[in-house]
């Protein structure tokens, strides 16, 4: 009996070692986590920062340096923030550093950037939501009604006619899967209305009749080009196109959309009289995220993407008397936040598939060209869909639709995380942002200086 005894406690002291080693060894790689998330973040600020400032200070948008600074630190050059769908874990610099730094034994290494690049990829989804969520609250919804129907038909026509391009042109053409085809070509139907508006003010055409047809079609190209995302990503989930599906997804995110704003106008009142009632600090800030959590949430469930209803939630709370001071306090949670996922997109971009040295990468370049072409066109023709005033300056409108910038790239970064995206075809989209994002500044100026040229000389011939 005491021989059982002394075994069973020599059992029992065993065990109570071996776990409290498993303790041990989970706690001490939990720190090794906490570590490599904070060398990360650290990165990717410094490459957002950076790549921000340098654009800034061409008249670039800074979202484009992110994206290049995420390139930079990424898969294509210098390996500091990598991910596991794209990289092994010994090419990673951040585990290089923790350890010789923090001494990483070898055989953790892969755990650990495991988990340390699912929190940073959490991070950036959180991100999207935001920033779709930042994006509503600055849309006006009256405006939006009030814009008219020039307005509508070339949001209209700039989302259908480079989707339907571009999408046919990769499956017939390139002969690429239906999924990343529609993927691709749903990227293509964006407007940056930043870029564009930062142009027309410098070039005092603002508050002129094209300049206020291409703000108003720009803010319903974002409207249309999110539910597109939200269809299309919801494809990418049931892993096969059905026009039963399709149409099912088209209503099932009107109907979200039009619903949570309905619903949401009758609610708001409620949720404004009970921050007001609230005495704690941050009350609009996080009712307002409370808000639109619950509406991404919903979204999610009913296989639309979080940021359909996080878009949605900033358009119902835009309409309220906090409309300003919850604008005010979200800056810094999307300046926290949202350039994680820029850099990240950057960072996954893998720019050594458009290598044209590489036989096997040439598709991909002739791919980037093709979708830059159709970025182009299918913009540029909106302008000449307008009729009524034979005075407008067409071209100019429909230049002013070029720009896909931090919209397009909402597009790539959903499509690179979903998984529906080839590595040539993610980075084609990349390049097709990046070109039209730099070529459409220069054009907008042209067009409209053209026009004033003409203008000035049919004044001094009759005088």
């Amino acid at each position: 009996m005491s021989d059982n005894f002394y075994i069973l406690t020599g059992w029992w002291n065993s065990s109570l070692i071996a776990t409290a080693n498993e303790s041990a060894n989970e706690s001490e790689q939990g720190t090794f986590i906490l570590a490599g998330v904070l060398l990360s973040l650290v990165v990717i600020y410094f490459a957002s920062k950076l790549g921000g400032e340098v654009c800034s200070r061409i008249n670039l948008p800074p979202v484009l340096g992110e994206l290049v600074g995420g390139v930079l630190v990424g898969i294509s050059a210098f390996h500091l923030l990598v991910f596991p769908e794209s990289s092994a874990a010994e090419k990673s610099l951040i585990m290089s550093i923790l350890q010789s730094t923090a001494g990483l034994p070898t055989e953790a290494v892969p755990s650990v950037f495991a988990t340390q690049s699912e929190i940073i990829s959490v991070l950036s989804e959180l991100g999207v939501i935001i920033l779709l969520f930042e994006i509503g609250l600055e849309s006006d919804l009256k405006e939006l009604i009030r814009v008219g129907p020039m307005a509508a038909i070339v949001a209209t026509v700039g989302v259908v006619m480079p989707f339907v391009m571009g999408t046919l042109g990769l499956i017939y053409i390139f002969h690429t899967p239906a999924i990343p085809a529609v993927f691709a070509g749903a990227a293509l139907t964006a407007t940056s209305i930043g870029i564009t508006a930062k142009v027309l003010a410098e070039l005092g055409q603002l508050s002129s009749e094209e300049g206020q047809i291409i703000i108003g079609a720009a803010v319903l190209d974002d409207i249309l080009g999110i539910v597109v995302l939200a269809v299309v990503a919801s494809l990418v989930k049931t892993g096969e196109i059905q026009v039963n599906n399709i149409i099912y997804l088209v209503i099932s995110a009107a109907v979200f959309l039009i619903g949570s704003i309905l619903l949401g106008r009758l609610i708001s009142p409620l949720i404004v009289g009970l921050v007001n009632e609230m005495k704690t600090r941050g009350q609009v800030l996080l009712t307002g995220l409370v808000f639109a959590f619950i509406l991404s949430y919903i979204a999610t469930v009913i296989n639309l993407e979080g940021i359909l209803g996080a878009f949605a939630a900033g358009l119902i709370l835009a309409e309220t008397e906090k409309r300003k001071e919850l604008e005010q306090q979200i800056i810094p949670v999307a300046d926290f936040f949202v350039p994680i996922f820029f850099v990240c997109v950057g960072a996954k971009t893998d720019l050594s598939v458009l290598n044209p040295t590489v036989p096997s990468n040439r598709e991909g370049l002739i791919i980037a060209t093709f979708l830059i072409l159709v970025a182009i066109l299918g913009k540029v023709i909106t302008g000449f869909t307008v009729f009524g005033n034979p005075d407008l300056n067409k071209l100019a409108i429909g230049v002013g639709m070029i720009p896909r910038g931090e919209v397009g790239l909402v597009f790539a970064g959903v499509g690179s995380a979903s998984g529906a995206l080839s590595e040539a075809t993610e980075a084609a989209i990349i390049v097709m942002v990046i070109a039209t994002t730099f070529v459409a500044p220069p054009l907008l100026r042209l067009v409209f200086k053209e026009t004033d040229t003409i203008a000035e000389s049919v004044d001094k011939v009759q005088e």
